[in-house]
Parts: structure tokens; sequence; C-alpha cells
């Protein structure tokens, strides 16, 4: 009889709705690779989530020759799912890797932010935001794909 809450609790991700267009996102606080923190608002128009590594290097790709500030000027913010790297790597040799980047990826050490936002694991998702509220949603599965969208949200 003990085991029925746990496998409850186990299976409410399962019952996880997605994101519908019109619905207004709930703000949150995540720390960028420099741990500085960064709390999601109306201000906020394209939100790019990466849920693996393959995913955040696709965001990489898209980026890379882009001056600092790039996504900033286009009122776009990164976050990259790491809560499944142990946390030794993450700290050791990951993060500090992160901090040559030109850009600022809010790290999702726990988990708490990414899956509000289900997609595929392998692309990048794109949710485009009006006042904080979803008016679009897109997967990238390339970096010229990304980086044609990225070019065309002209801040």
């Amino acid at each position: 009889m003990k085991y029925w809450p746990v496998l409850l609790l186990s299976l409410l991700p399962l019952w996880a709705q997605a994101l519908e267009v019109g619905e207004h996102l709930a703000p949150w606080t995540l720390l960028d690779q420099f741990d500085q923190a960064f709390t999601l608002d109306n201000q906020t128009q394209t939100l790019l989530v990466a849920r693996s590594m393959d995913a955040a290097k696709l965001v990489d790709a898209a980026l890379q020759g882009q001056p600092k500030g790039y996504l900033e000027a286009r009122h776009a913010v990164f976050v990259a799912d790491i809560q499944r790297m142990p946390r030794l790597i993450a700290k050791m040799f990951a993060v500090p890797a992160m901090r040559d980047y030109s850009y600022r990826v809010m790290l999702d050490r726990d988990g708490r932010v990414a899956p509000r936002y289900p997609g595929p694991v392998d692309k990048v998702l794109w949710l485009q935001l009006r006042n904080g509220q979803l008016v679009g949603e897109y997967e990238y599965a390339t970096a010229a794909q990304l980086r044609e969208a990225l070019e065309k949200a002209l801040p």
C-alpha cells in the first residue's frame, strides 16, 4: 500500500500539459554561467530551451561569431537544462568552459524550469513571447535554421 503514493507521484510528469498559445508563462529565476541571476519577465520576447547537450551545441553553433549581447539585443534568453550532468563535471569543467561564450546561458541545474516547456530532447525549442504570453512555438534541428531565425528576429 505504501507504493501507491510513489507510483502516483512518478506518473505526474506524464499528465503535464503542453503549453498553449495565449498562455502566460510563470516567471522563474535562474543563475547564468557567471552566477548572475536572471528572472523571466515581460520584456523577454524569445525563450530558447535546450534540453540536452546536443541541443545546446546547436545554439552554440548558431551563435558562433556573433558579438556579445547578440541575444540580449533580440530580447532572447537561452536556458540550458543541465540537471542530468553530474554536478562535479558541471562545476569543474562545463560551467567554466561556458564562461568563454559571448552569450549568457541560464543554467537549469535542478530541472525546475526546462521541464515546464516540453519538447524533443535533440532540438532547440523556441518560444515566442509577447508580454509574457506564448504567441508561437517552434523547434530547430540544425544550427543553420536557428541562425536564420535569430537573424530574422532583428532587435
